[in-house]
């Protein structure tokens, strides 16, 4: 991650109730995995747009994790990650960030629903926005963060030996 997405990351743990934490399961990455992945995963046509950007030969418009202002993560208990309510890539409607606020208090993903609350509530706290396909997946900088935000974006492509920006 770019320091300045790093040093966010750290507000956010910061920011969580004693005992909590974050695994980070992905940030950077490289844009030839990128291309590799988008491709794995719209292979037979199936998954709905939006899941695994496309790579882009544009270096203004680079995939989130190639800007080094992306992260996929999730809460921890005690140094222990805790599911969320779908595996880590499960695309699906039930990985859409808000799939669970309907669910009653009294259905056992009520524990689900509120630990992604409290997560989305840290990050965005930090200076994160949601991608709201996935609800592990958070962006500082990006083109996202830029159009949720109303700013231009502040991290263009990068490599993880490239300049960090602020």
């Amino acid at each position: 991650m770019r320091q300045g997405a790093a040093l966010r990351l750290v507000n956010a743990v910061d920011d969580l109730p004693d005992g909590f934490g974050l695994a980070v399961w992905d940030a950077w990455r490289d844009p030839k995995l990128q291309a590799d992945l988008h491709s794995l995963a719209y292979a037979d046509g199936k998954l709905a747009p939006g899941f695994v950007n496309p790579p882009s030969p544009d270096p203004a418009t680079p995939p989130p994790h190639a800007t080094g202002g992306t992260v996929d993560l999730t809460l921890t208990w005690q140094s222990e990650s805790l599911n969320l309510g779908t595996r880590f890539d499960e695309f699906s409607s039930r990985a859409h960030a808000r799939s669970l606020e309907s669910v009653p208090d009294s259905d056992p993903l009520a524990l689900c629903r509120d630990l992604r609350r409290l997560l989305r509530s840290v990050m965005w706290k930090a200076g994160f926005v949601q991608l709201d396909c996935e609800w592990w997946h958070f962006e500082n900088g990006t083109r996202l963060w830029a159009a949720v935000k109303g700013k231009a974006p502040r991290y263009l492509a990068t490599s993880p030996f490239g300049e960090d920006d602020q």
